[in-house]
């Protein structure tokens, strides 16, 4: 395979196809690469997942597409004939895979696990949810999942946190090294006044909507919740409104909730999801558990669409500003949210203009790509050093290479003699 005479190779490992408009895990995956191209370095996307008729077309993009093969020995030789300098794990479960392969056949490629959310922090939520609790300190440092995540992070050169919320979870709670960590959220353009103007004013905007992949199971639980016990109080006091909800991949469940006469609509796909957010008055978000940063909601500021979230909606977005709209936990006070800010002209101008402040204080501000690529940089150049500082690290990929190495090989004899 010829690799071009570019300063950097970059080998992206995906969990999945890159979906930028059925996911913000999509979206973030396309903003990695774009930002690695506009150093000028090739990049390489490898997937071990079935490819889908909604993937980005990488290729078009410039990027070298390879399906990959699980407990393969398949990847050794690829690997090491494209001979990385940096390879990036879509999520950690593709570190466990591949981590090891990577370490033992290109030992000088710096490793980047890009965590998109943290899966413990939002299962260990989804489990106290399902038992009406609130999710402990002892819930996270009991979790399965966070034993293997956190030793993907420990593995890995660096790990790219999306929410700096996390980022402080993962340092106060679980005691990780700042060395090992990068904030690195969405890269959003600044709103400046003529984006405002270009936005519908609110006699120009309709009824209520929400957005999000019915896969992601925050989302789905999310829409229950609206169906079963909010929308039906919003209709008391707003009995003409409408509630429409897009998403990719429904679920027959969530089609069986399409009630066109209670004004509950299931739209499915959007082809784009900032054209039917603008079109809204309100989004309503009542997420009950979940990670990392609500992409809906940050489209939601981008649209100039004031929301009504949870704690856990905003949680890493807004910081110490106020929000876009109005923060309710509870059931009553989320359902009057709602209906204050769909009814009320003056709170909802004020929540469309605070959107736009969270983004230009908080998300394009500082050039957050730039931050990173001068932290890689200098990885690189002090690549032994950084690893003898990580001790952890190195004696966790010393048990994980003696480990997987073994059962890889076994289960690709297994999966050969079938």
């Amino acid at each position: 395979m010829m690799s071009l005479n570019t300063e950097q190779h970059v080998l992206i490992i995906g969990f999945v196809w890159p979906e930028p408009k059925s996911s913000a895990a999509g979206k973030r995956i396309e903003q990695l690469i774009e930002l690695f191209q506009d150093q000028g370095w090739e990049v390489t996307f490898a997937s071990s997942a079935a490819k889908t008729d909604h993937m980005i077309g990488l290729e078009s993009m410039g990027v070298e597409t390879v399906s990959i093969k699980m407990n393969s020995s398949t990847f050794d030789d690829f690997i090491r004939d494209l001979n990385p300098s940096i390879v990036l794990f879509d999520r950690f479960v593709v570190e466990e895979q591949f981590g090891w392969r990577v370490a033992q056949n290109c030992p000088n490629a710096v490793r980047i696990l890009d965590t998109e959310d943290l899966h413990f922090l939002r299962r260990a939520r989804k489990k106290a949810a399902n038992e009406n609790r609130s999710c402990t300190k002892a819930d996270l440092l009991s979790s399965e999942d966070a034993k293997r995540e956190v030793a993907s992070i420990y593995r890995s050169d660096l790990s790219l946190i999306i929410s700096d919320f996390e980022e402080q979870l993962l340092k106060n709670t679980i005691g990780i090294s700042s060395e090992l960590l990068q904030h690195l959220p969405f890269f959003l353009d600044t709103v400046d006044e003529s984006t405002k103007l270009s936005w519908p004013g609110y006699n120009e905007r309709n009824h209520f909507m929400t957005i999000g992949n019915f896969r992601h199971a925050p989302n789905m639980d999310a829409v229950r919740f609206l169906k079963k016990d909010i929308w039906p109080l919003i209709r008391k006091q707003l009995p003409d409104s409408k509630l429409h909800i897009y998403g990719a991949y429904a679920s027959q469940e969530a089609k069986q909730m399409h009630d066109p006469q209670d004004g509950f609509f299931i739209e499915g796909r959007a082809e784009s999801a900032l054209d039917v957010i603008s079109e809204a008055k309100v989004m309503l978000a009542p997420l009950r558990f979940g990670a990392g940063l609500k992409g809906k909601l940050i489209e939601a500021m981008q649209s100039g669409t004031p929301s009504v979230t949870t704690e856990i909606g905003s949680e890493g977005i807004k910081g110490e500003c106020e929000w876009s709209g109005i923060i309710a936990d509870d059931l009553d006070a989320f359902t009057d949210a709602a209906v204050r800010l769909y009814n009320d002209e003056i709170v909802w101008n004020q929540a469309q203009e605070q959107g736009a402040h969270i983004i230009n204080h908080r998300f394009a501000e500082i050039n957050f790509g730039d931050i990173f690529i001068d932290r890689l940089r200098n990885i690189q150049s002090n690549l032994a050093n950084h690893r003898q500082q990580n001790f952890t690290g190195q004696m966790l990929m010393h048990h994980t290479m003696a480990s997987s190495k073994y059962m890889g090989r076994w289960i690709e004899a297994k999966n050969k003699n079938r």
